[in-house]
């Protein structure tokens, strides 16, 4: 596990390393950590806009020692896996814009406001809550079902801007967006007894419905 403060502290060595400024954004549990709602986590998550930007900083992290690590041990043979880079306990889960089976949309980019500098080079972005929901509904673990209950007892959840996140990942060529967040919604409400509005449900049947119609 990495805590709060050696995941600082490796941000930093990182962006001493760093030749130029390369901006990133954090998801999963990274970003979590930064808003608060961990203070640990099994890996760090970054997101690069830019493929050139990830090649500079995988680079600048094995000048520390840091080595490549085949991600099929972590992800088995899915598509859009991160490159993978480890030290020790510390594991680095670098992606571009495709994450497993979500894309990291334009509105996702926006909503991220919260940003944190390392040094004159490294500038992390942070995933806004919504996104983190999102990404985590089609990984559908354990501990990402847990992390989404933290997260929703926590924050003021606008369920508007997962639907029309969940529309935006169809339309981006993520068909299964709309279904993943039915199943996440149905099980935040019978397993972990959540009081999410049947209306919302229903609505997102619909979307899901008439997804299902143009495809006939």
């Amino acid at each position: 596990m990495i805590s709060i403060k050696n995941q600082q502290n490796l941000f930093i060595e990182i962006a001493r390393k760093l030749p130029r400024e390369i901006t990133a954004y954090a998801i999963g549990g990274t970003a979590m950590m930064f808003l608060g709602f961990k203070e640990s986590t099994q890996d760090i998550d970054l997101v690069f806009t830019k493929l050139e930007d990830r090649k500079v900083f995988k680079e600048a992290a094995k000048q520390l020692g840091y080595k490549e690590m085949d991600s099929k041990i972590v992800y088995g043979v899915r598509n859009n896996c991160p490159e993978m880079i480890t030290l020790g306990d510390a594991r680095l889960d670098l992606f571009s814009l495709d994450v497993i089976d979500f894309n990291f949309s334009e509105n996702m980019q926006k909503r991220a406001q919260q940003t944190h500098q390392f040094g004159d080079n490294l500038f992390l972005k942070i995933a806004d809550v919504h996104d983190i929901i999102m990404m985590k509904s089609a990984t559908r673990r354990i501990k990402d079902e847990d992390d989404i209950v933290r997260i929703a007892q926590g924050s003021e959840i606008n369920w508007e801007i997962l639907i029309e996140e969940s529309q935006e990942q169809v339309k981006l060529g993520k068909e299964r967006a709309v279904l993943d967040l039915i199943s996440l919604l149905e099980k935040l409400n019978k397993t972990h007894k959540m009081k999410i509005p049947k209306k919302l449900i229903d609505r997102l049947y619909k979307l899901f419905n008439k997804q299902v119609s143009k495809k006939k």
